[in-house]
């Protein structure tokens, strides 16, 4: 037995079979890491990220009984007019189309905040099919002080895109603002701008009169 070391297999096939021994998972540890930030604006809080909400669908109905309906993005950074402002602006817009000369079409455009930030403005549909070109073209913008602002018009989508947001930027539109678009040409609008921050002028002036 000892010559042919038996034994020395014996123990050797008991240990092959001998169960193996477990192990502890080795524990990761988590940490959280803070970016480093340049030391000019290390001072400064750390930003804040938010999700922009859904599209929601708000529509705006005067005294006169007149509606408008809009998209309304609710973005954080942005200001919103009230709703005095936006119904002062309106009605001065509607003041000033019936001045305007008889002969030429018009309508009114309440400015909201995805239209004087976004790249299209959507025009009234019935007004566009009836009177605006079926094709996409160039429709001229001309502001009060006879500055032009050429604009692609998209039939299909009854908006205006390419060049919009160069006017309302160059005129610093802004949510509660309201135009008269008055076309005095087959694409030739001439463009009326009402401010809804000449509510608060309007009312320090009334405010002072009583006074």
């Amino acid at each position: 037995m000892e010559q042919l070391n038996i034994p020395h297999l014996t123990q050797a096939l008991k240990t092959a079979h001998s169960p193996m021994k477990r192990t502890k998972p080795r524990a990761i540890g988590t940490e959280i890491v803070v970016v480093r930030r340049s030391s000019r604006v290390a001072s400064l809080p750390a930003p804040v990220y938010k999700e922009h909400g859904l599209k929601t669908f708000e529509i705006l109905e005067l005294p006169s009984g007149r509606k408008y309906r809009y998209v309304r993005k609710e973005l954080g950074n942005r200001v919103y007019a009230s709703d005095e402002a936006r119904e002062y602006a309106i009605n001065k817009a509607e003041e000033l189309e019936s001045k305007l000369k008889s002969g030429h079409l018009s309508f009114i455009k309440p400015m909201f905040q995805s239209y004087v930030t976004g790249g299209w403005l959507g025009l009234p549909v019935n007004f566009c099919r009836k009177y605006l070109p079926k094709n996409d073209e160039t429709i001229i913008l001309i502001d009060e002080d006879g500055q032009q602002f050429p604009t692609l018009y998209f039939s299909r989508k009854e908006a205006l895109s390419a060049g919009w947001r160069g006017f309302s930027v160059s005129h610093e539109l802004i949510d509660g603002d309201a135009l008269v678009f008055h076309l005095i040409k087959r694409a030739v609008f001439k463009v009326y701008i009402i401010r809804n921050k000449d509510y608060y002028a309007d009312g320090e002036l009334n405010d002072a009169s009583h006074a």
